[in-house]
């Protein structure tokens, strides 16, 4: 069987290329052509056989052995921040980056499936390589995971390995923790509508924005005073737009905003009470509302199960000083609806490292990662596999 260290190490080189090829080629949820396209010539060039859906790609290795059959998932999109941070691999597309690091994972997913082609014959199991697009940009309407499920290409997966490149661990260490890794995640949209007016005469209209404000206060009673304080319960107003002008009063206000708990319970309660909340506090402003929630995502759950294998996994390639343990937090992820169906893991793979500067939170302008991570998220897929097709499912 193969040596999975030596495996890794021998592919660096083709580890770190992609990942930065990847970088400098970034590409939006749901327009991820390009990535797509180079992702299938590099499964061709591997004689890894492959579906589609749209663009998301699921690849499959069939070993000698047809059960079980192991996921291993990757998410492919970047996001519309401008890259602050200079390199040689900076992203040649202004105001599309690779911020949270899917580059590395598209690479990372790659550099496994070269891997496992050269080894099928050696294989318990059936692989499925899941290239997932539009993990950014999921809703409740459209999400790339419920895309890639509705293909019915992953009714035949036993159990399933996703990760998340993840700068609050230091590289070295994975975090395969049980339980919630991620909360629920859903999106708020409120139209405050007032009446418009002049600046200077406040009394002939309905001011918009200072009702807004309002609003914005009272959503937070939700956390200090409507649920247990031992629940995470986040709910955040980010984004408050009105007006046009320095004297006028605009007839109304939006308002966008996101809430995240792992409680399934609060995750249904929520859209009641914060459409509660703006109604009456409109009315009691003279105001009336418009309110929407959308991309309502449930919490990323690890099955019990999948994290004891995930531990070996991390043990048998690291070490077990290796395994560290982090917290749920609140984030969100679409493969979540994959987790709800098929037993699976979220790892986080830890990239973290001050004297190379990979400091910067996911989703910042000037966020890198220490490439040496990388190795150390192939390896968790070849092992995770290797442990997980000795198992009965």
């Amino acid at each position: 069987m193969m040596n999975v260290m030596d495996e890794v190490l021998k592919n660096r080189e083709y580890l770190v290329e992609k990942r930065r090829y990847f970088h400098k080629h970034p590409e939006l949820s749901w327009q991820e052509f390009e990535t797509a396209k180079t992702i299938r010539q590099e499964l061709t060039c591997m004689g890894i056989s492959y579906d589609t859906v749209g663009t998301s790609t699921v690849a499959t290795i069939q070993g000698p052995e047809n059960k079980p059959v192991i996921g291993l998932r990757c998410d492919i999109d970047a996001l519309p921040i401008r890259e602050s941070r200079d390199s040689s691999f900076r992203s040649e597309k202004e105001g599309v980056m690779h911020a949270c690091g899917h580059d590395s994972h598209i690479a990372m997913l790659l550099t496994a499936a070269k891997i496992l082609s050269e080894h099928r014959d050696e294989l318990l199991c059936t692989v499925k390589l899941i290239f997932q697009a539009a993990e950014e940009a999921a809703s409740k309407e459209r999400a790339g995971a419920m895309e890639v499920l509705s293909s019915g290409l992953l009714d035949d997966v036993d159990t399933v390995c996703g990760m998340h490149i993840f700068p609050m661990i230091p590289v070295g260490k994975i975090s395969v923790d049980p339980g919630a890794r991620y909360t629920s995640m859903g999106f708020m949209k409120i139209k405050v509508i007032g009446k418009a007016g002049h600046g200077a005469m406040p009394q002939f209209s309905v001011d918009p924005i200072y009702v807004g404000c309002k609003v914005v206060d009272a959503l937070q009673s939700i956390v200090s005073r409507e649920t247990n304080p031992m629940d995470t319960v986040v709910v955040s107003v980010c984004s408050f737009h009105s007006g046009s002008a320095a004297n006028i009063i605009d007839s109304s206000a939006t308002l966008l905003g996101t809430v995240r708990t792992f409680n399934p319970e609060i995750r249904k309660t929520l859209p009641e009470m914060m459409e509660r909340i703006v109604k009456n506090t409109c009315a009691a402003y003279r105001a009336d509302y418009e309110f929407e929630m959308y991309a309502d995502l449930p919490a990323t759950i690890t099955d019990e199960r999948c994290a004891a294998i995930g531990r070996e996994a991390v043990v048998d390639f690291l070490g077990e000083e290796a395994v560290y343990h982090y917290p749920g937090t609140p984030g969100g992820e679409d493969f979540s609806y994959i987790l709800e169906r098929i037993p699976g893991i979220y790892a986080f793979i830890g990239c973290r490292n001050e004297e190379k500067d990979c400091i910067y939170p996911l989703h910042h302008d000037q966020f890198d990662l220490d490439e040496d991570a990388m190795v150390n998220g192939v390896g968790f897929y070849l092992e995770y596999l290797l442990h997980a097709q000795k198992e009965t499912w």
